[in-house]
């Protein structure tokens, strides 16, 4: 099987496209040699990858026929990638965690709708009951006429 629709059938890249692309900038080797899209994959090869600034090192098992799920994927390839790349990504994943601090400047997307969740949640739990609100209101208004 090609690398490029390889790395799309085991999901390390969500379209073929995007994986030969990535192939295209040497950003995928099998052993120590960069490869093209066309290069065939065999089973034991260990390919590099280089997503999100970290190297991933995945040991093919064995290859699919088409794309597969991905609970399947565990048993087509193993990850041999090293500890401190997963830890490069876990640090720079938390220095990025928030660009501002809260309460300052114009509120997220996200802040948004946490602010409109909380608000109709807050109503909705004052006044569980519509009909006897609006009802009184009503009643209230007959009987003065």
């Amino acid at each position: 099987m090609r690398i490029d629709k390889f790395l799309w059938s085991i999901r390390f890249y969500k379209t073929r496209t995007i994986a030969t692309e990535e192939i295209k900038k040497n950003r995928v080797s099998i052993g120590e040699s960069v490869v093209k899209s066309s290069k065939e994959v065999k089973e034991g090869d260990v390919i590099k990858i280089r997503k999100n600034q970290i190297d991933y090192k995945i040991k093919v098992i064995q290859i699919p026929k088409s794309r597969i799920g991905a609970k399947l994927v565990p048993l087509h390839i193993k990850d041999v990638t090293d500890k401190e790349q997963y830890e490069l990504l876990k640090m720079r994943k938390m220095s990025q965690d928030y660009y501002r601090n809260k309460g300052e400047g114009r509120p997220t997307k996200k802040d948004r709708r946490e602010m409109d969740d909380y608000v109709e949640n807050d109503i909705a739990s004052d006044f569980t009951d519509w009909d006897d609100f609006f009802g009184e209101a009503g009643d209230d208004s007959e009987t003065e006429d």
